[in-house]
């Protein structure tokens, strides 16, 4: 029996996506777990598996088109199957494009749209965990293989669950540089050139998105940033324990960040003024700390929100946001929890960069993100007259000036490095 592909519901708030590409086409043999197309909601993008094997009898809506969600997007059965009843439920091509938000749910809806997520869980869970018979790749680095000429079907990916990302391609472009160069050319031909001066790409929604809430993040606020640095010894140590298998009572991937955002999420305990919303006329003053980590993926930038982060071990804590970080990357992320509101306070590591100071930009409506930088070696005085070199962690605060005072916020970004320096965890 032929099934309808609906356009899933990422999140209460959501109610269109834009399907950005279509990994299938119409005709197409599909199985159960097959990534069908990619879409973006107003915060960030997914892949869609295919729920049900057979063949791909119709698409219903294009590249580029904003589609309701649970509206049907496509139709999967055998070849010759009578369609045309799930035709005349999917509509033309959405023409009548209304909310089902908004729509009274009739009786038994609710049991047939649950069963529904079973499937497509399933069949993500499916996608994600089938072995290496179905090639995984990204739709970035599908279409930068064919700009590049790389064959992808002799690629190994190196992202999550072996799923090729584009640093596997531009590697496997620069191979092949490398190996036509050390080849003799007898031609001595040049390499054509670009056509004309510059190249457009349009920008993606989420990139959109990111742009806009960047600008109106400077616009409307007032921002400033402090710089402090702190001892890292204790933490460095700690690392060292974890690596060599001396702390048993910490899992083995407990990272410095790790560390440093529960050092973080301690202070913001401590100063409540730190962990707010500025609403205007009203600063409201949050009970859990609720943190945002930047992810950086393929897609673009998220800041998905991990609750109540300070009911954590260290442990715990470390484990949470890497689930987390995994989602984001794997498309699988609740969209709920990457909206500014759903934060108390954000975090942004840019250390294994490189970066010695940033300024990071405010998560409107929180009152404060604070920024990790490298470590760096600094002289000091290590006691008794005698001056070494001691590792020194780089930490930039930014916060809303018309909700924190200065005072108050270099008390808090003080805090946090007494926290850093003298590390001592609940474990």
């Amino acid at each position: 029996m032929a099934e309808a592909v609906l356009m899933p519901r990422q999140g209460q708030s959501v109610e269109t996506c834009i399907i950005t590409q279509w990994l299938k086409q119409k005709g197409d043999q599909v199985e159960e777990g097959d990534l069908l197309f990619s879409y973006e909601t107003d915060k960030a993008a997914f892949d869609e598996p295919a729920g049900a094997n057979g063949k791909l009898l119709e698409i219903l809506f294009e590249e580029g088109d904003e589609v309701p969600v649970l509206s049907t997007v496509a139709i999967i059965g055998k070849e010759g199957e009578d369609i045309s009843g799930l035709l005349e439920e999917g509509g033309d091509k959405g023409a009548t494009a209304s909310s089902t938000a908004d729509t009274p749910e009739k009786p038994g809806e609710a049991h047939v749209a649950t069963h529904r997520n079973e499937q497509t869980s399933k069949a993500r869970e499916k996608s994600v965990t089938k072995g290496s018979d179905r090639l995984r790749i990204s739709p970035r680095a599908r279409n930068m293989a064919t700009d590049l000429g790389v064959d992808i079907g002799l690629l190994h990916g190196s992202g999550p669950n072996g799923r090729i990302i584009s640093d596997d391609v531009i590697a496997a472009s620069e191979r092949s540089e490398i190996t036509k160069r050390a080849q003799p050319d007898a031609s001595k031909a040049q390499a054509p050139t670009p056509e004309g001066e510059y190249t457009d790409k349009t920008l993606s929604n989420i990139r959109k998105i990111i742009a806009k809430n960047m600008q109106r993040s400077l616009q409307h606020s007032a921002q400033l940033t402090h710089h402090a640095s702190t001892d890292a010894r204790k933490i460095l140590n700690l690392r060292k324990l974890i690596k060599a298998q001396k702390e048993e009572r910490l899992p083995s991937t407990t990272t410095l960040n790790d560390m440093i955002c529960y050092a973080i999420v301690d202070a913001l305990k401590a100063h409540p003024e730190m962990n707010a919303h500025f609403l205007d006329d009203t600063t409201r003053s949050f009970h859990g700390v609720h943190m945002g980590i930047a992810v950086d993926t393929e897609r673009g930038l998220m800041v998905p929100v991990l609750k109540n982060a300070d009911r954590f071990t260290l442990g715990g804590l470390g484990q949470s946001l890497r689930e987390l970080a995994e989602s984001c990357r794997n498309g699988t992320i609740d969209p709920d929890l990457l909206a500014p509101t759903a934060g108390s306070f954000t975090v942004s590591n840019l250390g294994a960069y490189g970066i010695e100071m940033f300024t990071p930009v405010l998560n409107l409506p929180q009152c404060g993100i604070m920024g990790i930088n490298t470590i760096t070696q600094r002289p000091a005085d290590l006691g008794d007259g005698t001056i070494g070199f001691v590792p020194y962690l780089g930490l930039s605060l930014t916060y809303d000036h018309r909700a924190v005072d200065g005072a108050p916020a270099s008390a808090f970004l003080k805090s946090v490095c007494d926290r850093i320096s003298n590390f001592d965890p609940k474990l």
